[in-house]
């Protein structure tokens, strides 16, 4: 790209980015004082002016974060990832937090036809339920052949993850207790049933350091699973989706899940420097608030709500199944 249409795009974007990047700090500022989730806020906050995605010189911009940021966050999330240090737990609490993940995928897949959706849904949410919440939303939809239903279902399932993992934080450790479970059950089955990483983080260190460190490493654990699981899904999709290939046709290879591959690759190889893998985790982190933040800017909350209480209930489903999986493979290997 030369100088000058480098500068031209760079004055085209800067007006939506700045908007959707003054979003993000604002979600984070409010999120750090009042205790609730960024990701909320800032898709909440982004709903709020979305008339600023609708017209005027700041469209191209939000257009931009909630796309190509969106796939740069996804990307760098692959610094979180540490083969060795997930290799502790033990090959039985992998293969238990892995078979949850492809367990609620398929549940998801297979009951949604019960509750009125289609595959696109139930993929996008049982993905999300499955994997890291509102990070796999975002992931799963930029897969998903588009149509024009697209952007409100993924914003109905931002916002329905990001609040059962809420509920989730505060309710599991109360189960954790109630149940009677050690340090290391209490981990895994907090890690492996509650959706974003910071409500597991908060769910875990609430009861012990211990609970709380195995909590995080069986949550990347899940993480990790992100990029295969969008990468076989991507090329299923290519091979058998009705969408013609095309303007709405997912891509052979993402490249945002070769980006993440890499990441977790170099740092699983020791081949990162801890302040590298520092910066790009905290990079992730805002990326993929701006983004939110600008997919909300984009969205009429009036259509998001029409996809109506069956969708709900699908997702308190899929979350259901997950936390008795995991519940039930955890008192078993343990």
């Amino acid at each position: 790209m030369t100088p000058q249409r480098l500068r031209a795009a760079v004055s085209t974007l800067a007006p939506g980015v700045t908007m959707a990047v003054i979003v993000a700090i604002t979600a984070q500022f409010l999120s750090q004082h009042y205790g609730t989730p960024a990701m909320l806020l800032a898709l909440l906050l982004g709903i709020a002016v979305n008339f600023l995605g609708e017209e005027g010189r700041t469209v191209p911009g939000i257009a931009f974060g909630s796309r190509t940021l969106l796939r740069l966050g996804v990307a760098f999330l692959g610094v979180r990832i540490s083969f060795d240090l997930m290799m502790g737990l033990g090959v039985q609490v992998i293969l238990l937090v892995i078979g949850g993940v492809l367990a609620t995928i398929a549940f998801g897949l297979i009951v949604a036809r019960f509750f009125g959706h289609k595959w696109r849904f139930a993929f996008l949410t049982a993905g999300s339920v499955a994997i890291c919440g509102a990070s796999a939303a975002m992931a799963i939809s930029a897969i998903l052949p588009k149509d024009e239903r697209s952007e409100e279902r993924l914003i109905f399932t931002v916002m329905g993850v990001t609040v059962l993992s809420t509920l989730a934080m505060i309710l599991y450790p109360i189960a954790v207790d109630l149940l009677d479970l050690n340090d290391l059950q209490g981990g895994v089955f907090l890690g492996g049933t509650i959706h974003d990483v910071a409500q597991v983080v908060g769910a875990g260190f609430t009861i012990s350091e211990t609970t709380g460190d195995t909590a995080t490493l069986v949550k990347l654990i899940r993480v990790a699973t992100l990029a295969p699981v969008v990468l076989v899904a991507s090329l299923l999709i290519r091979r058998f989706a009705e969408a013609p290939v095309g303007e709405g046709s997912p891509p052979i290879l993402p490249s945002f899940v070769v980006g993440f591959l890499v990441l977790a690759t170099l740092n699983s190889l020791h081949l990162l420097p801890p302040f590298v893998v520092e910066a790009l985790s905290s990079a992730s982190r805002w990326l993929l608030l701006t983004a939110i933040a600008a997919v909300g800017m984009k969205t009429d909350l009036r259509q998001v709500l029409k996809v109506g209480g069956a969708a709900i209930a699908l997702l308190i489903v899929e979350t259901t199944f997950i936390c008795l999986f995991i519940l039930l493979g955890v008192t078993l290997i343990t």
